[in-house]
């Protein structure tokens, strides 16, 4: 079966800096519904359109093409005394951003009293090399169309 609108596409996948060092690779497949729906980039997306099961390819992303560009808006220092004890470097927290949203912070920086947490994700700013495979190709359930996004194993879990 082609890779089309509404079909429910299985992926392997590895990302890579412009280095070629490795960022991540998946463990488990991901499964997304493909035809614009949001679930993975756009230009994969266009890269996969029509292939078939068992097809590889890389695919280079320009920031803007993959986590966005870094907003330095989303980097703030606040006082330490504003979070509970045994915050720490690499840590998460969920907060609303200067824009209102809902953002996950990581905690960058402790100095003295102060806490520097940056909102952009780890892999904002930089240009991305996928690299992935199709390991399945099927017709996505009316139920998964009219969620926009694929259901059950290695997809989403209401």
């Amino acid at each position: 079966m082609k890779i089309d609108k509404n079909t429910a596409v299985t992926l392997r996948y590895k990302v890579s800096d412009a280095t070629g060092k490795t960022l991540q690779e998946s463990r488990e497949p991901m499964v997304y519904l493909h035809g614009g729906y949001g679930n993975t980039f756009a230009k994969i997306e266009a890269a996969l359109d029509g292939q078939l099961q068992g097809y590889q390819t890389m695919i280079d992303l320009q920031p803007q093409d993959a986590f966005g560009l870094r907003d330095e808006s989303l980097v703030q220092t606040i006082p330490k005394s504003q979070f509970p004890p045994g915050v720490k470097v690499g840590g998460h927290l969920q907060a609303h951003g200067e824009d209102g949203h809902m953002h996950t912070f990581t905690v960058m920086k402790i100095k003295g009293d102060k806490v520097m947490l940056d909102g952009n994700h780890p892999m904002a700013g930089k240009a991305l090399r996928f690299t992935v495979t199709v390991t399945d190709v099927r017709l996505a359930s009316a139920e998964e169309i009219a969620h926009g996004h694929v259901h059950g194993e290695h997809g989403h879990h209401h």
